[in-house]
């Protein structure tokens, strides 16, 4: 999944300090040398205090047992005061233009009680059993409909491009009701805001929304997140409202309508669960589809385990989420001086759990930098764990499962044809290129 660690685009990469390395967005996108600092820092006893140039220092949480204690412990570790890794600058230009230290106010920016008042909306909707009766047969015509057209490419296209970011994508819209109009807009928005310090991603959002004849920018390689948070809250605010009076049977106005305390939902509250509902629910996906897909062009042996048992996708659903972790971290900030993993993190203490570490902790899992399409037990925390645990989990597994039902059969190999690439990000990230050849049965 990346090319050779002498390609990493990071100026001075291999006399960093690891406390800059684990923060470093390229070395996301080139992992050899990430994997080994987080394998190093699960070997330290306790935990590392990390502090990185140009960033508040923080607790690195990179065990798999300490991640799940302090997933556990929302008490004592809040999401609301520092949630995600970014730099000082970055921190203090979200709190002059919002006067709030995140942009947007979404389920993983807030804690208890109003995390688990604004979750309870949604949570009948996203239940297991609720997702299979209810979506499994227009999620199984979406399906056929992008496996039609990726044959219809003939024997080679790029996957991510041509299909992983498309997939997922239309599911969402056509849960939260959007038409499929306007989802290169939403595409766009996605992709910018979880990548906008790589050149490639917004160029490709930006192509992408320019040729739909849509808003597509300055043209130049920044991205004003400001900007983007603007035009997500101008468009779904006129989805609110278009909700509020007139519901529909979709997500969008069961967030319109949703009442928390008697009351409606809050407008920023309301508009940012529409944001994370459009981005986590699609661009997630997307990524550990791909990365799945990505694994069995590099090993034709575990595309036969899958071809000869079909009754193995779940298992390799499982696997490829635990190997893309396409949430890489969270940060919590901890309330009282509280013992983790034989150190004492005192109050006012920030730390970052960093799941890709956990999803590889050799005390877990076995040969973990191994893919197995059949690996179970497979304890991921790619989903996170506890009470902020995502709620969208059980409709991206359907999401992928029935994806793969539909498209393995027709599938009689494939091979990568050329060098798949990781985006350049540190907290939402994926393959961006996916070259393949495949042939057809």
């Amino acid at each position: 999944m990346a090319t050779a660690a002498a390609d990493v685009p990071f100026p001075g990469w291999s006399t960093a300090t690891i406390d800059d390395r684990i923060v470093n967005p390229h070395l996301y996108a080139e992992p050899e040398q990430l994997f080994a600092d987080y394998a190093e820092l699960r070997r330290r006893p306790g935990l590392y205090f990390a502090q990185p140039k140009g960033y508040r220092p923080f607790w690195a949480i990179t065990r798999h047992a300490d991640i799940t204690a302090v997933s556990k412990a929302n008490d004592r570790f809040i999401n609301r005061e520092r949630t995600y890794l970014s730099p000082i600058e970055g921190e203090q230009w979200t709190l002059q233009v919002s006067g709030d230290t995140h942009l947007f106010r979404t389920l993983v920016d807030l804690d208890d009680p109003e995390h688990r008042k604004l979750r309870q909306i949604t949570h009948a909707w996203f239940q297991p059993g609720a997702v299979r009766q209810n979506l499994e047969g227009k999620i199984r015509a979406i399906a056929r409909e992008h496996v039609e057209r990726m044959r219809a490419k003939g024997s080679e296209l790029d996957f991510v491009n041509e299909v992983a970011l498309f997939y997922p994508l239309r599911v969402i819209m056509m849960i939260l009701g959007v038409p499929p109009e306007d989802e290169p807009l939403m595409l766009k928005l996605t992709q910018e805001l979880f990548g906008a310090i790589d050149p490639d991603v917004v160029a490709r959002s930006r192509n992408i929304t320019e040729a739909a004849g849509l808003w597509g920018g300055s043209g130049n390689a920044q991205v004003d997140l400001f900007k983007i948070a603007a035009i997500f809250f101008d468009y779904f605010g006129k989805v609110l409202a278009d909700r509020r009076a007139n519901p529909r049977d979709d997500v969008a106005s069961v967030i319109a309508n949703g009442l928390i305390d008697g009351a409606p939902i809050p407008e920023r509250e309301a508009l940012s669960y529409y944001v994370i509902t459009a981005t986590a629910g699609h661009d997630t996906t997307s990524s550990s589809t791909a990365g799945g897909f990505c694994e069995l062009a590099r090993n034709p042996q575990e595309l036969a385990k899958l071809k000869a048992d079909p009754g193995l996708i779940p298992l390799f659903v499982e696997e490829s989420i635990r190997w893309t972790t396409p949430v890489k971290h969270f940060m919590r900030t901890c309330t009282t001086d509280t013992e983790v993993g034989g150190s004492t993190i005192g109050k006012g203490e920030s730390l970052a759990m960093f799941y890709w570490s956990g999803n590889r902790d050799e005390t877990v899992f076995a040969d973990p930098m191994v893919f197995r399409a059949d690996r179970d037990p497979n304890p991921h925390i790619a989903f996170g764990h506890g009470v902020h645990i995502c709620l969208g989990m059980h409709l991206a597994r359907l999401e992928m499962r029935i994806l793969w039902e539909e498209l393995l059969p027709k599938l009689a190999s494939v091979e990568l044809a050329g060098e798949p690439k990781l985006s350049i990000a540190n907290f939402v990230s994926g393959l961006k290129t996916l070259p393949v050849r495949v042939a057809w049965a």
